[in-house]
C-alpha cells in the first residue's frame, strides 16, 4: 500500500511516499516542488494544485519501479483550520489534483502534521515560531487543542514577527525622545532604508510589507539584547513568556502532568537569545516539561495521517 504526505511551505513543498508493509514503513521516494499561498489568497487554488502536482511528479520521477498507484494522501499547510468549509476546499482539491476519491485524502494544518510526525503514537506538544507562531498538543487518546496561530494582525506573540514588531516600536520611541538613542534604531531604519519616523510610517502601509518584513527585523532585536540593551531582553522576555503560556495552557486542557514538548521554527532555531529566554519562561511556569526530538518530520506526519485515511481510524478532534 502506497501512500503520499505532503509539507506545504510558502517556499517549495515536499512530498514523501511511503509503502506501509507488515507494520512498517518503507520510505519509496522524496520530491521537492513549488510553494503554495493561502487557499483564499489570489491565486491561491492554483499555487495550491501546482505544489502537489510538481511535487509528487518529481517524487516519482526520483523513483526506479513502476508502482505508482496511491491509496491516500494527506497535505499539512499553513492556514488550513480544522472543520472548516477551507479545509474541505483544500481536501477536495487535493482529491482532483491525485484522482483519488475524496475520502481517502485530507488537507489539513501543517501544526497538525508537525505533531503527528513528531508524537506519531504518543501525547506530546509541538511549538513552533517562525514568522508565525502556533502550539498544538494530543493526549493518549488523540484529543487535540491549538493555542495561537490566528495570524499576525490577531495574535503573533511568541514570534519572530513579533520581535521585530516590538522593535520597531522601540525605534520609534528612541527617535522622538521617550527613550535613549541606540544602535539598534539605525539599524533597523537602515534595514528598511527609512530615515526617519516619516518614512517608517510610510513604509509599513505599503502593499509589500507584512510579518515577514517585521520578522526580518527579529535578529537584530536578539543581537541587541545579546548585547546588553535592557528594552530588546524585555521584548525577548515577553514575547517568550507568551509561547511559554501556550504551552502551559496545552499541557492543563489536555491534563499532560509531564509534557514531552518539540519545537520547531526559525526563531527557535536561529535565536540563540529568544530560545534562552524561551528555556527560562518555561523553567518558572513549567518546570515538569522535558524538551525532546521528534520522531519524524510534518511529511512523516502526513503519512501517518493518510494511514488512518485507509485504516478508518482518522477522527476529528
Amino acid at each position: 500500500m502506497l501512500l503520499a504526505g505532503f509539507d506545504g511551505g510558502q517556499t517549495s513543498t515536499s512530498c514523501r511516499i511511503g509503502r506501509w508493509e507488515q507494520g512498517q514503513w518503507h520510505t519509496l521516494t522524496t520530491g521537492e516542488g513549488a510553494g503554495l499561498c493561502h487557499l483564499n489568497a489570489a491565486n491561491g487554488e492554483q499555487r495550491f494544485r501546482q505544489a502537489i502536482q510538481s511535487s509528487i511528479t518529481n517524487a516519482w520521477a526520483n523513483h526506479d519501479g513502476d508502482e505508482q498507484h496511491l491509496s491516500a494522501a494527506v497535505i499539512g499547510a499553513s492556514g488550513i483550520e480544522q472543520g472548516t468549509p477551507l479545509q474541505d476546499k483544500g481536501s477536495t482539491l487535493l482529491a482532483k489534483t491525485l484522482n483519488l476519491p475524496r475520502e481517502r485524502v485530507l488537507a489539513t494544518g501543517d501544526e497538525r502534521t508537525a505533531l503527528r510526525g513528531a508524537f506519531p503514537h504518543t501525547a506530546g506538544i509541538v511549538v513552533i515560531s517562525g514568522t508565525g507562531m502556533i502550539c498544538i498538543g494530543r493526549d493518549e487518546t488523540g484529543r487535540e487543542h491549538r493555542c495561537g496561530g490566528w495570524g499576525w494582525l490577531l495574535d503573533g506573540a511568541g514570534s519572530a514577527f513579533d520581535l521585530g514588531h516590538q522593535g520597531l516600536q522601540l525605534s520609534l520611541r528612541m527617535a522622538d525622545g521617550r527613550l535613549p538613542d541606540h544602535p539598534l534604531r539605525q539599524q533597523i531604519w537602515q534595514h528598511l532604508n527609512c530615515h526617519s519616523s516619516a518614512e517608517i510610517k510610510a513604509r509599513v502601509v505599503q502593499a509589500d510589507f507584512g510579518s515577514a518584513e517585521c520578522a526580518a527585523l527579529a535578529p537584530l532585536v536578539a543581537l541587541a539584547a545579546e548585547t546588553g540593551l535592557d528594552q530588546a531582553q524585555m521584548i525577548l522576555n515577553s514575547s517568550a513568556k507568551a509561547l511559554s503560556q501556550a504551552i502551559q495552557a496545552i499541557a492543563h486542557r489536555l491534563d499532560l502532568s509531564r509534557p514531552r514538548v518539540v519545537g520547531h521554527g526559525g526563531a527557535l532555531k536561529h535565536l540563540a537569545a529568544f530560545r534562552s529566554a524561551l528555556d527560562a519562561a518555561v523553567q518558572r511556569d513549567l518546570p515538569e516539561l522535558i524538551w525532546c526530538k521528534p520522531a519524524g518530520d510534518a511529511c512523516d506526519g502526513a503519512l501517518e495521517l493518510a494511514l488512518e485515511l485507509v485504516t478508518g481510524d482518522l477522527k476529528p478532534h
